[in-house]
């Protein structure tokens, strides 16, 4: 026979192991909720600038690599035409959006570590926390990339060229 003050102990051992393991969980959730949230911030406030080589347009964008500034030097327009500032400016805004996801990658990189005790195993059809966190963006190649057109060849005109009018 089963001595019933012996289970009513093992019961309570259980419970109070389980009250430490779901108070521990709790914490770790507590903590990487605060993570999160500063990492988010912080990515939010993220801005990136880039200079094209010879200094003559400037690009900024936000943390999602939206274009908030473009700025030409004084001289910009009379030391290029047109077509080639174009694509001097495109280029240039390419890299401030890859410094961008680049600043943006290493701020939510701590963020992306998973907890180290996860709710999902203790509780079925609980999502794990790291499937919570969303993955950073990958950094876009400064480069064209394959099958998209690329820019026409500059002949020397444009149809921003007004000599003709």
């Amino acid at each position: 026979m089963t001595d019933p003050t012996g289970r009513r102990a093992e019961l309570e051992a259980r419970n109070a192991a389980m009250r430490e393991r779901v108070d521990s969980l709790l914490a770790e959730l507590h903590k990487k909720t605060a993570e999160v949230r500063e990492a988010q911030a912080q990515a939010m406030a993220i801005t990136a600038s880039a200079v094209s080589e010879d200094g003559s347009v400037r690009a900024t964008v936000d943390s999602g690599g939206a274009l908030t500034s473009l700025e030409f030097s004084p001289n910009a327009f009379e030391r290029s035409t047109p077509d080639k500032l174009a694509r001097l400016a495109t280029e240039t805004v390419r890299q401030a959006i890859a410094q961008a996801r680049t600043e943006l990658n290493e701020v939510l990189a701590p963020a992306q570590q998973g907890a180290s005790v996860d709710l999902s195993e203790m509780l079925p059809g609980v999502p794990a926390l790291a499937d919570l966190i969303p993955k950073p963006p990958v950094v876009p190649e400064a480069s064209p990339q394959p099958g998209r057109p690329t820019p026409p060849a500059d002949d020397g005109s444009s149809v921003m060229d007004r000599s003709g009018w």
